[in-house]
């Protein structure tokens, strides 16, 4: 195998760093894992013989807002990806700060409207539409929360020097990661929220 060019890391036969197709194969089983819960929703989101249903409930503005926190966060993401690759590590830090900041903002949104649907009598074990929309919905939060934890743990080993140009597939692994997850989010929210039966 040949060596990858200013790493350590064995490139596969793909030319991929072996790190690299590996966070590949996870995204890929990712992909089936939040289909498989995507189908369950939308197989059973009319389905419920009792209240309250995704029309009573939903408030679009809200979550248009929050779906934007989280989509901008792609971008810092993206910046702080560049700034590393250039050798700049203080501007990296600030982009990955920016980008976990922006996460919990996208998490704070996600808890004030679980707390909020169950206020109005909606909670996991309401109706079909209950059950599927909580498990979308709460794997997903869980997935960016998993996001966050990951881009403040390479902030903080950032700042005690330990990232640095050659690094910097560290932090182009957890923007694969991120930007998979932000993905997810335009799935859900135009297929749940948008598309309404």
């Amino acid at each position: 195998m040949a060596q990858a060019v200013g790493t350590a890391h064995l490139e596969t036969s793909t030319g991929l760093d072996n790190r690299k197709l590996l966070m590949w194969l996870f995204l890929g089983s990712e992909c089936l894992f939040f289909g498989s819960l995507i189908a369950a929703y939308l197989l059973y989101r009319d389905r419920s013989v009792a209240g309250p249903y995704p029309s009573d409930l939903f408030d679009i503005p809200f979550t248009s807002v929050s779906a934007f926190v989280l989509l901008m966060s792609s971008v810092s993401m993206v910046l702080a990806l560049a700034a590393i690759q250039r050798g700049n590590v203080r501007g990296m830090q600030i982009w990955l700060f920016t980008t976990a900041t922006l996460g919990l903002l996208f998490l704070s949104g996600q808890a004030f409207e679980f707390t909020e649907f169950n206020h109005e009598g909606l909670s996991l074990s309401t109706n079909l539409f209950g059950t599927t929309f909580f498990v979308l919905t709460g794997f997903h939060g869980a997935h960016v929360t998993i996001g966050v934890l990951i881009l403040l743990s390479l902030f903080t080993v950032s700042l005690q020097g330990r990232i640095q140009q050659k690094d910097s597939l560290n932090v182009e692994l957890a923007g694969l990661y991120w930007h998979f997850v932000d993905i997810v989010w335009i799935v859900i929210f135009t297929l749940v929220y948008l598309i309404q039966p």
